[in-house]
């Protein structure tokens, strides 16, 4: 009990002895710091790298390498700087032809970086090698066009005018094995859904290699019309075409039964009487065949749900 008693008195300090050992510690702990500071150490340290070439006529294909890590030795202070990112300044490597360099071996950096690590002393390279894909700059005018947006309306709407891309085009630039490839139109995604009215949107275009390649303009408006799509189930004239001389049966009826999808406002343009489903027989080949007629006469922006098709024998 008196062991604790003498401990307890020892560490019963009032509150000007407490400040006073704090301050005691924190002085120490400084002149230890910066005593440790003032010696050699060996480390490594991943410095920011820089690539020297004519960015005005040469691109990378795939991003360059960012870093790279060196066993390095030196001063405390100078070895803390650099490993805190104070005064970090991107070592740099010369490409005097950007095209022809696709690796640099880690081993034959040294003596690229010795004249700009002051203070420092390299003693290997730690990344093992460097990957490098640039190409000639090249740019062209690419079309663009709507992706289907089936998926983007509402159930039971459907088109009810032309889809309009202002501008339609953008001028894309970047690596010349890409941009040649890239194929057109480039298919513009609309990220909305349940589209049930008219629609005007600023759309990003969106590329393949993104990240290299830069577009003028980078978005453009799209803009179409929706509405509800009526159904319309009757029947209407059956019309054949190009009926080779050695066809010996053809349906018969005048009349075939259809379904239909109009827009609301262009229903009433609908005239049945002026609608008529077309049996072209121009390449009929001898057998029989079940042929679907195409329906001409339908308002702007129809479509078949259903129609049967006919049977033709030769």
């Amino acid at each position: 009990m008196s062991l604790l008693n003498t401990i307890f008195n020892i560490l019963r300090f009032n509150r000007r002895n407490w400040k006073a050992v704090v301050l005691c510690v924190f002085a120490a702990t400084v002149f230890w710091f910066f005593n440790a500071l003032n010696k050699t150490y060996t480390t490594n340290i991943n410095f920011p790298l820089n690539f020297q070439y004519d960015n005005q006529n040469f691109v990378p294909v795939e991003l360059l390498p960012q870093f790279v890590s060196l066993n390095v030795t030196g001063n405390g202070w100078e070895l803390f700087k650099r490993s805190t990112g104070v005064k970090m300044k991107p070592l740099e490597i010369p490409l005097e032809r950007p095209s022809e360099v696709k690796k640099i071996v880690g081993s034959g950096l040294p003596p690229v970086f010795s004249n700009q690590l002051t203070g420092l002393e390299i003693n290997f390279v730690l990344s093992d090698t460097l990957y490098l894909d640039l190409e000639p700059k090249a740019g062209r005018w690419i079309k663009l066009a709507l992706d289907s947006i089936q998926y983007n309306l509402k159930e039971g709407y459907g088109l009810a005018s032309e889809i309009a891309v202002m501008p339609d085009s953008t001028f894309i630039e970047g690596p010349q094995r890409i941009i040649t490839k890239l194929k057109e139109p480039v298919k513009l995604k609309i990220p909305q859904r349940n589209i049930d009215e008219h629609y005007i949107r600023n759309i990003q275009v969106d590329l393949p290699f993104s990240e290299v390649i830069t577009r003028q303009p980078p978005a453009v408006s799209v803009m179409f019309n929706v509405e509800e799509m009526i159904t319309v189930q009757d029947s209407i004239s059956l019309v054949i075409e190009n009926i080779p001389p050695t066809v010996s049966e053809v349906m018969t009826s005048g009349k075939i039964p259809v379904t239909l999808s109009i827009p609301e406002s262009f229903l009433e343009e609908l005239n049945l009487d002026s609608v008529r489903a077309v049996l072209d027989l121009k390449d009929f080949i001898r057998g029989a065949a079940k042929i679907l007629p195409r329906v001409d006469g339908l308002p702007p922006y129809s479509s078949v749900i259903k129609i049967d098709s006919v049977i033709v024998r030769l």
